[in-house]
């Protein structure tokens, strides 16, 4: 049999298995890219299971001293933990057995727990100055440039677990929050643990390490400002704050991978920015829920009460009464108490008032901003109640942040969040207050 036909495919043999061969090199180099990536946060999250473990121990050690009982007990351990390290382990493991429900109670109603401090533990490792002072990042066209930024990162995201279990310590017993609340903030301080813990391990196989470098506390600063009322900290902090970073990622993400460092790239890309979705998510869910919460009782929404306050339809104990956030909804909670009795405009207008009317006196002010807003008309699409809670959302930043918003947005990832451009744009709009009138620049 003559092998002439044999000769003819050979080339085309050759060709398919060329291809061949470089398809499965692309996947092979795709799949090592992937591989480093989940190997590295595999290899954080077992070293962080391991210390936490031995943390808990040491908590029951030789003095017979028991382990947090509460979420808030461990909060308030967390918070009063300096080492950034052991901050994230802890915290990954507190919210660990509070979402498997090892951890049975948010708060203990019969033993109220100690304050939050003023300032959570920091290691003295990591040199503080202004803001204004701060490094210089640069756009990552240099290995020190891009050295600098992920310690940026690294540095935000530890200030992140502070924040974010401050918020438990500081509001979840004593605005008897539900068990939802504590269930949300709990996850976003593991993420935020996790962020940190990655980026810092990042930063060590570059030949650096967190505390290289100085930072800026101007996070803990904010929050500071908004340290008695929760319907504030939830607008500044996790909503403008966790929405800034979905504004900036991308373009974090891009410097990066441009740079040559597609790992430190694809961390952002796969591990950080889809969960900072989730943060900025809690944010407007909780803000939202406060502001349907307090058409029964407004005054839970700018002040902290004194100890054990009874909230009509809500459990005393605070552990939640079987209904979810979104059974809370404006949609099935206002309808028919206030859209029908025109006490969309009670809401609106109470509200702001906790903020503005103090004994020096910002009435003035308050008119002010009324007016202003009066030329940022909400979508028509958007019901009465829905268009109340934005309207104080937007009193409350324009009282507690500093400026306008700075565009431009990242309005995919923040619709993701359900934080719709009615909510921030009026917000990018400076206004300038002249003899009562409200003027925009």
């Amino acid at each position: 049999m003559s092998d002439g036909p044999e000769r003819e495919l050979r080339p085309r043999k050759e060709e398919a298995f060329r291809r061949l061969n470089l398809n499965t090199q692309l996947v092979r180099r795709r799949r090592r890219r992937r591989l480093n990536s989940q190997n590295t946060v595999r290899r954080v999250l077992l070293q962080m299971e391991t210390t936490a473990d031995e943390h808990v121990v040491a908590i029951g050690g030789p003095e017979d001293q028991q382990p947090p009982k509460s979420l808030v007990d461990w909060a308030l351990e967390i918070l009063s933990t300096a080492d950034p390290d052991e901050k994230a382990r802890l915290g990954d493991l507190a919210a660990s057995r509070w979402l498997s429900g090892d951890i049975p109670l948010p708060y203990d109603p019969s033993h109220p727990a100690r304050p939050p401090p003023d300032r959570p533990a920091r290691s003295a490792e990591v040199e503080l100055l202004p803001p204004s002072r701060g490094p210089k990042l640069g756009k990552g066209g240099s290995a020190q440039s891009r050295l600098a930024m992920l310690h940026s990162l690294a540095h935000t995201e530890s200030w992140a677990v502070d924040l974010s279990w401050d918020i438990i310590a500081r509001f979840g017993a004593q605005m008897r929050m539900p068990r939802e609340f504590f269930d949300d903030f709990a996850r976003v301080a593991q993420d935020e643990g996790r962020h940190y813990t990655v980026l810092s391990a990042r930063l060590r196989e570059l030949g650096s390490h967190y505390g290289a470098l100085p930072a800026h506390d101007g996070l803990w600063d904010s929050a500071m400002r908004t340290s008695h009322s929760l319907l504030a900290r939830l607008a500044v902090e996790h909503c403008v704050h966790e929405a800034r970073g979905l504004d900036v990622l991308p373009t974090t993400i891009y410097r990066f991978r441009a740079g040559g460092d597609e790992q430190t790239a694809k961390l952002l890309e796969d591990i950080i920015y889809p969960e900072e979705v989730t943060h900025c998510a809690a944010g407007v869910r909780w803000f939202r829920y406060l502001c349907i919460r307090s058409h029964d009782d407004d005054s839970i929404s700018y002040s902290v009460p004194q100890p054990e306050p009874h909230f009509p339809g809500l459990p005393g104990d605070g552990t939640g009464d079987g209904k979810t956030v979104r059974e809370a909804e404006p949609t099935s909670m206002l309808a028919e108490d206030i859209i029908g009795d025109d006490k969309v405009q009670q809401v609106e207008d109470e509200l702001p008032s906790k903020i503005t009317h103090d004994s020096n006196g910002h009435d003035m002010a308050a008119q002010q901003l009324e007016n202003g807003f009066a030329k940022c008309k909400l979508h028509d699409s958007i019901d009465e109640a829905e268009a109340a809670v934005i309207r104080t959302f937007h009193r409350i930043v324009r009282e507690y942040f500093r400026g306008p918003l700075k565009p431009p947005f990242n309005t995919k990832a923040r619709e993701a969040a359900g934080f719709e451009p009615s909510w921030y744009e009026p917000l990018a709009v400076k206004e300038a207050r002249v003899e009562g009138e409200t003027n925009e620049s």
